[in-house]
């Protein structure tokens, strides 16, 4: 007993007292009992040397030993502190109130970087939830609070969490590619909290924000943070031209040429090459039929060409440059009397501004596309959260941020 003995100096201020196998179970129950010399300590004060006021058995797990699980039981003891009243006696092996020693829930943090909660808890025959609550107070921990040091760009967007039409909105440092904030929903009191949780000074330290035409994202940005600017991001603006108007052009026309099956048939199985960038479509095939379609129908070549002719933009670095460029642009589309063409331009007309900001500063959202479909993974692995806030722990794990 004596040699084993030497094996538990992991539990300090303890030795030794019994070991025995409960075949039943399956487990090894280690006894262990208090050394008499040591001090004891509040737990909450850091007091040592305190009298001990009352003590209960109790058993918690700790690492399996050849396959078995094991079982420490050992006597918890309460101090008599004269600052803070009965408290649990200072162990540096066991967190108070935790049924798992220190060790076992480290490594099973280390364990959930590469296995899911699900394999983790088969593995140690735990409860599911025992293993999340663990790998939760861990992230926690670790990840701290709201860390603004140093940033100046933000960009935001929204993911499908559920289905239904259910979105979060996540938050990120654009350049480090650092997730700082995620929260259900999109609308301006789900992301207010965020603002609200700044300072002044690093309310004031934003000086650009990349986002999509969210109204909502907009308006709490101006209103919490007075230097900030605005920047619309090239890949929803297309891909809302591409909805309202080429996709409903092609229908128009479809429509015209309802007594033409043939040509009908060809125009609605165009959609996608139509959305699609020119560059992407690689078949020879795919861009002689593309050619033929627009060679034939004035409107439809205008609608493409335009899409193209928006998306330079976002390639301006001079914001007079890139303002005389939409003028130009405007006055093309209002000229084709085209009318879905001219409802996107009244609807675009307002967001502008923060359009042409993107020539001073160069931010987008593309990042976040990145980062979305990696929300993706992370909530197949887990087949869907049920746990929000574990949730978005997980998901401000995955993207610490990279070095500049």
């Amino acid at each position: 007993m004596e040699q084993c003995s030497v094996l538990f100096e992991y539990f300090q201020g303890f030795f030794l007292k019994g070991l025995e196998l409960d075949r039943e179970s399956a487990e090894y129950v280690f006894t262990l009992e208090p050394e008499q010399n040591a001090a004891c300590t509040c737990c909450r004060c850091g007091r040592s040397k305190l009298p001990v006021h009352d003590r209960t058995i109790r058993r918690v797990r700790d690492l399996p030993v050849f396959g078995l699980a094991s079982i420490i039981e050992f006597p918890r003891r309460r101090v008599l502190c004269p600052d803070c009243g009965p408290q649990l006696e200072l162990l540096c092996w066991l967190d108070p109130h935790m049924r798992l020693t220190r060790r076992l829930a480290e490594n099973i943090t280390q364990l959930l970087q590469a296995m899911t909660v699900r394999q983790v808890s088969r593995m140690y025959r735990l409860d599911w939830k025992t293993v999340k609550n663990i790998d939760k107070r861990d992230l926690k921990i670790r990840l701290g609070g709201l860390d603004m040091n140093g940033v100046n760009f933000l960009a935001m967007d929204e993911f499908a969490i559920q289905k239904g039409h259910r979105y979060a909105t996540v938050i990120i440092e654009p350049n480090s590619r650092r997730v700082l904030w995620v929260c259900r929903g999109r609308a301006r009191e789900d992301v207010r909290p965020f603002f609200e949780s700044l300072t002044d000074d690093q309310s004031q330290a934003i000086r650009a924000v990349a986002m999509d035409m969210t109204a909502s994202y907009q308006l709490e940005v101006e209103r919490y943070c007075p230097n900030a600017v605005v920047v619309f991001d090239l890949f929803h603006v297309v891909a809302k031209y591409g909805r309202e108007v080429i996709d409903r052009v092609r229908v128009d026309v479809a429509n015209e040429l309802r007594h033409d099956k043939a040509a009908r048939r060809l125009v609605k199985g165009m959609r996608w090459m139509l959305l699609r960038n020119a560059e992407n479509i690689t078949s020879e095939k795919d861009r002689i039929r593309l050619r033929e379609l627009l060679d034939a129908n004035e409107a439809l070549s205008l609608v493409y060409i335009l899409k193209d002719q928006l998306k330079q933009l976002w390639k301006y670095r001079h914001q007079g440059y890139a303002r005389r460029a939409w003028q130009e642009w405007k006055a093309i589309a209002e000229e084709s009397m085209i009318e879905p063409l001219l409802k996107f331009v009244a609807r675009l007309e307002p967001y502008i501004p923060g359009i042409i900001s993107h020539a001073r500063w160069p931010l987008n959202t593309s990042v976040l596309e990145g980062i979305n479909n990696r929300i993706k993974v992370i909530k197949r692995m887990a087949y869907g959260y049920r746990d929000d806030e574990y949730f978005f722990l997980k998901i401000k794990n995955a993207f610490p941020g990279i070095g500049l």
